[in-house]
């Protein structure tokens, strides 16, 4: 704990030599103790004919698929020690991730993410718009995705206004008096991104109604897939919120609940920005070799977070291409990345085919 709190005064500080080196030993650590304390996994590294903490190279480290998060519940801690369980979005046909957090793995992801979002809007909390229905946080022990990066965001702001009654309409009264009453103070606004389109943006421009959110930022995630189905890329959503809404500043973020607390935010030049305790690999789709920067792949995240079960070194379902490492303009070390959409379901290796390539 006392090693990592430093990583979280500056965490886009680390250059690449450093930043291997640290996570290497970090993550070997990690191996280690989940191959030691949650038989699923050990279970897993023996039939591959791997055992933790003795990797030379983070390309190296045993990776688990996010599918498997769906299929069996992974835990490193005694279930006693478990605080909340966290669930991935999803209709109620599908399986969804359950992620079990403990005290300790909670209070790193709290930190990390205050961290990152905190190197982006600074550590003045600001009056905040939830661009959400607060039904979603009916259960404090229990949260999908978006409870959990609603409950996690909320941190950044005060005097919360949730901006979608239980119907998903917007409270138009509530928004006025909040605006009134915060008339010049910056606002901070948060939501998922099919959501703010959906609820926000195509109501209000359905209506002719324009806001007036000019002194604002505005920090999303999730929910591509629907939208780049709808033609909706990144640019055409920041024009289209700041023609209707007024919104200037616009921070999008790639995450899961699988690795939550260890997101990836947009810089002011337009890239994915992995952390010091976090990284970021390309792999080719088909064989998982190594990609070089430049060429798209499946992106594989690394965090040294999860403590409480082994998600530390993930396999995504995502397209993802990596441009460059400690070499953004905008000042922040690091791999910058963007994110094409999700791998065709027809593509979608099994676990068993995954792990082949191993």
């Amino acid at each position: 704990m006392n090693c990592m709190d430093r990583f979280f005064e500056n965490v886009f500080h680390l250059e690449k030599a450093k930043k291997q080196e640290y996570l290497l030993d970090e993550l070997n650590k990690a191996i280690l103790w989940h191959y030691n304390h949650c038989q699923e996994y050990k279970k897993m590294l023996d039939t591959l004919g791997k055992k933790g903490g003795h990797y030379h190279s983070l390309e190296d480290l045993p990776m688990l698929p996010v599918q498997l998060f769906k299929m069996i519940d992974l835990v490193s801690v005694p279930r006693e020690n478990v605080i909340k369980i966290l669930t991935s979005s999803g209709t109620t046909s599908q399986q969804v991730s359950r992620i079990f957090l403990d005290r300790v793995t909670s209070s790193l992801q709290t930190k990390a993410l205050i961290s990152i979002v905190g190197s982006y809007i600074g550590s003045h909390r600001h009056p905040m718009i939830i661009l959400d229905t607060k039904s979603v946080l009916t259960n404090r022990s229990s949260f999908n995705a978006r409870g959990a990066g609603i409950l996690g965001f909320s941190n950044f702001g005060r005097d919360h206004l949730y901006l979608l009654d239980e119907q998903y309409n917007i409270q138009w009264s509530q928004l006025e008096a909040f605006l009134e009453k915060h008339k010049g103070e910056k606002i901070l606004l948060f939501g998922f991104t099919f959501m703010i389109w959906r609820y926000v943006y195509q109501v209000c421009k359905k209506m002719d109604k324009k806001l007036d959110l000019t002194n604002s930022v505005l920090i999303h995630g999730g929910g591509w897939k629907k939208l780049l189905d709808q033609q909706v890329d990144n640019v055409t959503f920041n024009r289209s919120l700041r023609e209707q809404l007024g919104i200037q500043s616009v921070h999008n973020y790639y995450g899961m609940v699988e690795q939550i607390g260890s997101i990836f935010m947009e810089c002011e030049e337009g890239f994915f920005h992995a952390p010091s305790f976090s990284d970021v690999i390309i792999r080719d789709p088909k064989t998982l070799q190594v990609l070089p920067f430049g060429e798209e792949g499946l992106i594989q995240v690394l965090s040294v977070l999860p403590k409480s079960y082994p998600g530390n070194i993930l396999l995504t379902e995502d397209l993802g291409t990596v441009y460059g490492e400690d070499n953004c303009k905008c000042g922040r070390k690091g791999k910058i990345f963007l994110i094409k959409g999700r791998l065709p379901a027809a593509e979608l290796r099994g676990c068993s085919d995954v792990y082949s390539y191993q």
